[in-house]
């Protein structure tokens, strides 16, 4: 059984995000693949150890301060010290600055493997400050990850290191996904009856939400926007401005709740206008629930998931008609949104299954601990 260290700054049941969904599935099935996985990450719940989540054995390192989003723990320097000793391989989950200096810290000398993310976009001058480290710590590493070619395509920090960069999607696992019942299905079709166009996400400010407004406006078309935080005061009173009655603020909603929405609508809308979205967890989710897809092109993995023409539409970023002429294009053509779904589903089983991603993943696992066994023979 192979050991590997999965360690990011935040992990479930602190945050629930798209690298923390990737680390979930990954170690929670990764026993098939004879991996057995232990995550790292820093809590202001304070130090924590062993706790266990599914399959997965998960350590807490008390958050001591925060710097531009970077947590950093006194603690965890002895905990990744001693988690790291006893695995194979370590698995980092980039970006996270204080893992790289941890890296050095306890000068790890095991086998290496970086999940790229994201660049760092918003945290220009802190950026700036970290890179000598960053480029360091990449250098340093045996091999990096990135989850679309696109991405690696319009990286400048990935085209640095392309030598040593491999693609692997991130997959999604159709079963861990929850059965819907007839009663929950049927409160949300007597709620939007006739079909609505549905946006899942955090309102952060990369998510394009002031476009996707702007498009609903002056059309009766409905959307149903799950979520909140971030923006959600700015997003909410312009709608308000706009006195949007066809644009439905559900909130944050159980997973269930979730899934049925994902089962009903006409098509997944996703006008993120930025590179901070670097893959979009929710046009996979759409693609598995063999929807029409609507994105935006940004040079990331949102159009490695959606191809233009044949799983939905691309479009350019930030423009509120294109946005709107494609929605009532979909929402008055079914025939067309039935043949984009069936094709974003045929995709989605071609691509980004979680069994495909963890087939990946445990293969360059082997490799890396081939190579390390030989180096050390």
């Amino acid at each position: 059984m192979l050991k590997v260290l999965h360690f990011y700054k935040t992990y479930y049941p602190d945050t629930f995000g798209g690298i923390e969904q990737v680390i979930y599935q990954l170690s929670e099935s990764g026993a098939e693949y004879d991996v057995e996985s232990t995550v790292l990450s820093l809590s202001k719940r304070g130090d924590i150890d062993n706790q266990k989540i599914g399959k997965q054995r998960v350590f807490y390192a008390k958050t001591n301060f925060e710097i531009a989003s970077t947590p950093f723990s006194l603690s965890c320097i002895k905990k990744f010290k001693e988690l790291a000793k006893q695995a194979d391989i370590i698995h980092y989950h980039y970006p996270f600055p204080f893992m790289d200096m941890l890296h050095f810290l306890c000068r790890i000398n095991k086998p290496t493997i970086v999940s790229y993310h994201s660049d760092i976009v918003k945290q220009k001058f802190f950026s700036r400050l970290y890179s000598p480290l960053m480029n360091h710590f990449l250098k340093s590493v045996d091999c990096i990850v990135a989850a679309s070619p696109n991405y690696v395509k319009t990286s400048i920090v990935l085209q640095k290191f392309e030598s040593k960069v491999k693609v692997i999607p991130y997959g999604l696992n159709e079963k861990s996904y929850p059965s819907i019942s007839n009663e929950k299905l049927k409160f949300w079709q007597d709620r939007f009856d006739g079909g609505f166009f549905l946006f899942i996400g955090a309102f952060r400010y990369y998510k394009g939400l002031h476009t996707l407004l702007e498009a609903a406006h002056t059309t009766s078309l409905p959307v149903v926007i799950v979520g909140g935080g971030g923006i959600e005061s700015d997003i909410k009173a312009k709608a308000e401005e706009l006195n949007l009655t066809n644009v439905h603020f559900v909130g944050s909603l159980p997973d269930e709740d979730k899934a049925a929405l994902l089962k009903l609508c006409t098509a997944i809308v996703f006008p993120s206008h930025l590179r901070s979205e670097a893959f979009g967890i929710t046009l996979l989710e759409g693609a598995m629930y063999g929807k029409p897809l609507i994105s935006c092109e940004i040079g990331t993995g949102t159009s490695f998931i959606n191809l233009d023409g044949y799983s939905g539409f691309v479009i350019p970023p930030n423009d509120p008609v294109r946005l709107r002429q494609v929605m009532q294009e979909l929402y008055s053509n079914p025939e067309l949104a039935k043949r984009y779904g069936s094709n974003a589903y045929a995709r989605f089983k071609d691509v980004f299954t979680s069994e495909k991603m963890l087939t990946d993943y445990s293969a360059v696992y082997r490799e890396l601990y081939t190579v390390d066994k030989k180096n050390h023979s």
